[in-house]
């Protein structure tokens, strides 16, 4: 995609992202240890990211065999996110553990969730897919705010009132009575 100056606007966000390629050619066979962060410029880069903001960091150990490089990853941060409740911004605390493999051959595939095909001559291997994968996967399916220490939801107030006066009011079919009790006595049972 290009501006009205024709210059490739593109450039920065694939630029950002080799932040998260890994070198791998040269490495010693063995072990190493690579620190990296995530911030908003990550998900901006990214482009497809339905999450705007938030920081935290990355660990990423590689140990480099014969054939195959194997990828443990952890990721700790925040990321903003919109309350399913009350629909206000909060953080999101997010934490994700993965082992990724990658193996050689003759060209990408993806053979599994967990297991990368990359093409002979390859020489470094980008992560941000991956740990944006990871960050998504970790949040809960419903995010809303936590309760304080008396158990009261953090949630803005008036909507929760608003919320607690449309609650619908479920009036009792005495047809169900009887069978109400039949549970009741099992319980006691």
């Amino acid at each position: 995609m290009y501006n009205f100056a024709g210059q490739n606007i593109n450039r920065y966000k694939v630029d950002y992202l080799k932040n998260y390629a890994i070198p791998f050619i040269g490495l010693p066979l063995g072990k190493h240890h690579f620190d990296l962060e995530f911030n908003n410029k990550f998900f901006e880069a990214l482009g497809y990211s339905e999450i705007t903001n938030g920081e935290g960091s990355i660990q990423v150990d590689l140990e480099r065999q014969e054939r195959m490089l194997v990828y443990d990853i952890m990721v700790e941060g925040w990321v903003g996110a919109i309350c399913d409740r009350c629909l206000e911004p909060l953080q999101q605390d997010v934490y994700a553990e993965e082992r990724l493999f990658v193996k050689f051959g003759e060209a990408f595939e993806e053979e599994s969730e967990d297991v990368i095909i990359i093409p002979e001559g390859s020489h470094e291997f980008g992560l941000a897919h991956y740990i944006y994968e990871m960050i998504n996967l970790s949040l809960p399916l419903k995010i809303v705010h936590p309760d304080d220490e008396e158990g009261n939801s953090l949630c803005d107030p008036e909507i929760i009132k608003r919320l607690e006066e449309l609650k619908p009011i479920k009036p009792i079919d005495p047809r169900w009575d009887s069978l109400r009790g039949l549970t009741e006595n099992s319980d006691q049972n």
